[in-house]
């Protein structure tokens, strides 16, 4: 039925598709909401909630970094009109995680924040992370890679530290049990070495022409 697993997506399948695409990245919000509403958050709804959008910003964003692989390592480009919109909804997760903790943990309490932050710096690496996202968030525009030219790219660059400290926050925020952190490390750094590997190929076919 996918047409698109043979052939590249018509324009009407790519829209059904990104459609498609919204309506998953929806499903952790809407289970959220459902969740809450049948009084099921756990016995800490606010950790519940905290550590679920962070999850799910964790994993939308690693999401996002398969999809120049997969055209890497395939040909396929399709899947990269997704970009963008899995990277809005990755950043929108983070912001639901940080108003988690803003408001409902410390009800913005900036004192009580800041004591946190450097009790924890956990918090410090997740905060900054939350930062760089904003500034790849507010050039995610159509106008602004016009206008920032060449340098959209490079800025957008940062999406790969952001990857790196947002799995630094995950890997100190649960102290024992590292599995999970860990395997979304082993994660990105397989995705790190596909581009890492075909930039090296490049560039040595570049070396030889010349």
């Amino acid at each position: 039925m996918l047409a698109f697993v043979k052939n590249n997506p018509t324009k009407k399948q790519m829209s059904v598709i990104k459609a498609m695409a919204f309506i998953v990245c929806l499903v952790p919000l809407a289970r959220l909401v459902w969740l809450g509403i049948a009084d099921n958050l756990s016995a800490n709804p606010i950790e519940f909630i905290e550590r679920s959008t962070g999850f799910w910003a964790l994993f939308i964003l690693q999401a996002t970094l398969t999809l120049t692989p997969i055209r890497l390592l395939t040909g396929r480009a399709w899947q990269v009109q997704l970009r963008r919109k899995l990277g809005l909804f990755m950043f929108f997760y983070v912001c639901l995680h940080i108003v988690t903790y803003v408001w409902l943990d410390f009800a913005f309490d900036w004192v009580a924040i800041t004591k946190d932050i450097a009790k924890h710096p956990r918090i410090l690496v997740g905060f900054a992370a939350f930062v760089l996202s904003v500034a790849l968030a507010i050039t995610s525009t159509n106008a602004m890679m016009k206008r920032l030219g060449s340098h959209w790219k490079q800025l957008h660059q940062l999406v790969y530290l952001i990857a790196v400290l947002a799995v630094i926050h995950f890997w100190w925020l649960v102290k024992k049990d590292v599995r999970e952190p860990l395997l979304y490390a082993c994660i990105l750094m397989i995705l790190f070495s596909v581009r890492l590997y075909y930039k090296y190929q490049k560039l040595t076919k570049f070396n030889i022409r010349t």
